[in-house]
């Protein structure tokens, strides 16, 4: 896109195997709200079994887990993480499959609520924005810190497959 995009690639074996990437910024105990702004690009759109967008935040003794994934297979659908339960839950939010050689923009929100709950605020891609409207309890946590996190995860067949990442622009509060 600008010439600055970060390439990220999974290959091998094993169906449903997944590759994580994350940057550590460090703690921020006072943030409430996040914003990640990433373009994102692929040439083989039908490979992935899913993309996962995530933010984490520890404060004290609750781990808030902003996990989005975006599900390419069966029905193409948006999950949103429940950290409490570990488990991914379904919405009804549509997750259309890339077209192909297209840079596509997301803007996820997110927010840790007053009572102690991430709540899931929208998705926003290509300009189309969707309300998750959903939150959870965090999980047990132990420490202060902020990440943002990007994962690929492989389909049945193990299908090999690369994605671009540019402009990622993460932004808390």
């Amino acid at each position: 896109m600008d010439g600055a995009s970060t390439k990220f690639s999974i290959s091998g074996t094993t169906p449903y195997a997944n590759a994580l990437w994350w940057k550590q910024l460090g703690g921020k105990d006072s943030a409430h709200n996040f914003i990640y702004d990433v373009y994102y690009y692929l040439k083989s759109p039908s490979a992935p079994q899913a993309l996962e967008f995530d933010v984490n935040q520890t404060v004290g003794s609750k781990w808030f887990v902003f996990g989005t994934e975006c599900v390419l297979k069966g029905t193409p659908h948006w999950d949103v993480y429940d950290p409490y339960n570990h488990r991914w839950v379904a919405t009804s939010i549509p997750c259309k499959v890339p077209k192909v050689y297209t840079w596509n923009h997301a803007v996820f929100e997110f927010h840790r609520t007053s009572t102690g709950r991430n709540e899931f605020i929208s998705v926003t891609i290509n300009g189309i924005k969707s309300y998750f409207n959903r939150s959870y309890a965090p999980k047990t946590g132990n420490s202060s810190t902020v990440n943002v996190a990007f994962q690929m995860d492989m389909n049945s067949s193990a299908t090999d497959y690369s994605v671009w990442l540019d402009r990622l622009r993460f932004t808390y509060w």
